[in-house]
């Protein structure tokens, strides 16, 4: 997501970063990397102006020239203005105490409306809600069975009525369906159009007029760039759109419309769509936004994951695992097969501050053979062993890599990994936000990442790049110190 605006910021605060004394002329240096990256990125012109005017008026002055460090205080403008552009954003769904709360959901062809439908639905039921949706798309060849695939994936009731040529009948009746089973929630599936024409307008005007939907969302495709802000424009003229829910910004979008919408049409982004399942449906968080599109991660939306990847029962029955000493290598790949889904666990390294290094090598061919080993070895261990691994001499892992199809010093290196990491494991249990991330980035700082399931990692810090042999050697070294201390603390 926004790889390019992110590598071109990064690039300016470098560009500084060495500067011994910074100066109005290499400032200005930096702020046109800035500039262009935006540009790249696809954002309209008339908000990089909006923007540089605002980050340069702050970046050349005293309050920057004069700080002990000018480059980290350039990074804080960046991104207080980035928020500025992005919020203030309210997430939440404005839903009503009595009768439904009808949305209606509007956009252009292949924006991904009826996908939409079903990440709202999801939303919904994890609020213990089930919405009624309202297949009014009469367009679309298949787009009604679509939404009664999606219900009946989600177990939510669907209404339509494929007799009907009228959406705006068809919306009507919905809705009526909704009160006389008291359903909280109506969610409107409407037409769409490969390109704005004035039939599609009239059609969604008519059903905003003769509906009343209480919240009416736009729903944008991130790729299309500065379609996106065209369309967000003539939709919102046409409705007065309450919030645009922008999809498809696990691909290649590269940042423009998400930075442009808001700023352009006035009409704040409510959600982003980051993947295909019905889960991947994040509320927008401006500041958020913010530090992933600098690189600095966002811990929120980290959590956020984690608690969908392991539910309340599951983390307080691990936390009090690990509290006690009890955490075993069935509790490591019990770990690992949660987080082991298809870019799962690259988009929560991406989201953790200090570890974006690390993303492509988790979702690389090679992490997850890594990942496929180690609980293959696991797997081939006995119930005594996996809760008690010194039990492991070398005849017993000859054995276990033969079971797993893998060479020995894979489950040598798994069992080295597990005492190191398990102590810190365990530190974790009962610490905050802040505690956890100081002890994962001396998980990192000790080697530990460097196990099975991230070969090919060896990342030298800030350099991205394979660490050698004497390198390895010093991490080893800062491993054993750091396992020592862990002894010591338990004795």
């Amino acid at each position: 997501m926004f790889e390019s605006l992110s590598e071109g910021l990064q690039s300016a605060f470098k560009s500084l970063s060495g500067k011994g004394k910074l100066t109005e002329s290499n400032m200005r240096e930096g702020l046109d990397i800035v500039r262009k990256a935006m540009l790249e990125a696809d954002v309209s012109y008339p908000v990089v102006q909006d923007f540089m005017d605002h980050v340069t008026e702050q970046a050349l002055g005293k309050r920057v020239l004069l700080s002990l460090r000018p480059h980290e205080e350039l990074v804080s403008i960046v991104q207080s203005e980035l928020v500025s552009i992005l919020g203030p954003v309210d997430p939440s769904l404005h839903l009503k105490k009595d009768g439904p709360t009808i949305i209606m959901l509007c956009g252009l062809q292949g924006s991904g409306k009826t996908t939409t439908c079903g990440k709202l639905t999801q939303l919904l039921k994890e609020e213990n809600i089930k919405p009624l949706l309202v297949a009014a798309d009469l367009q679309r060849p298949a787009a009604i069975e679509q939404l009664h695939v999606i219900g009946r994936q989600l177990d939510v009731p669907v209404y339509s009525d494929p007799d009907n040529k009228n959406p705006v009948k068809v919306c009507q009746a919905g809705v009526a369906k909704a009160k006389a089973e008291g359903a909280r929630v109506v969610i409107l599936d409407t037409a769409g159009r490969l390109a704005i024409d004035e039939e599609l307008m009239q059609e969604l005007q008519k059903i905003d007029k003769r509906v009343s939907p209480d919240q009416v969302y736009l729903v944008v495709d991130g790729m299309t760039g500065q379609d996106a802000v065209n369309s967000a424009g003539a939709f919102n003229e046409a409705l007065e759109l309450d919030g645009v829910i922008m999809t498809k910004l696990d691909g290649d979008a590269r940042g423009g419309a998400l930075l442009s919408v808001k700023h352009v049409t006035g009409v704040p982004i409510k959600f982003i769509g980051t993947g295909e399942h019905f889960d991947a449906l994040e509320p927008f968080r401006p500041e958020g936004m913010a530090g992933r599109i600098l690189q600095m991660g966002d811990i929120v939306a980290a959590a956020r994951e984690a608690h969908r990847i392991v539910d309340e029962n599951e983390r307080e029955e691990l936390e009090a695992k690990m509290a006690s000493g009890e955490f075993t290598l069935d509790d490591f790949k019990n770990m690992m097969q949660k987080v082991a889904k298809p870019g799962l666990m690259g988009k929560m390294v991406g989201l953790m501050p200090g570890m974006g290094q690390f993303k492509d090598a988790l979702e690389s061919d090679e992490a997850s053979s890594g990942i496929r080993q180690t609980i293959g070895a696991i797997n081939s261990m006995t119930m005594e062993e996996r809760r008690n691994p010194k039990l492991i001499d070398s005849q017993r892992r000859t054995r276990i890599a033969s079971g797993a199809g893998v060479q020995t010093p894979v489950v040598s290196q798994l069992i080295k990994q597990f005492e190191v990491m398990k102590p810190m494991m365990q530190g974790m249990a009962g610490k905050g936000v802040g505690d956890r991330m100081k002890m994962m980035q001396q998980l990192q700082s000790s080697g530990a990442m460097n196990d099975p399931t991230m070969k090919g990692m060896r990342v030298k810090k800030g350099t991205g790049k394979r660490l050698n042999a004497s390198e390895r050697a010093k991490q080893k070294k800062e491993r054993d110190k750091l396992m020592r201390r862990s002894k010591r603390k338990k004795r």
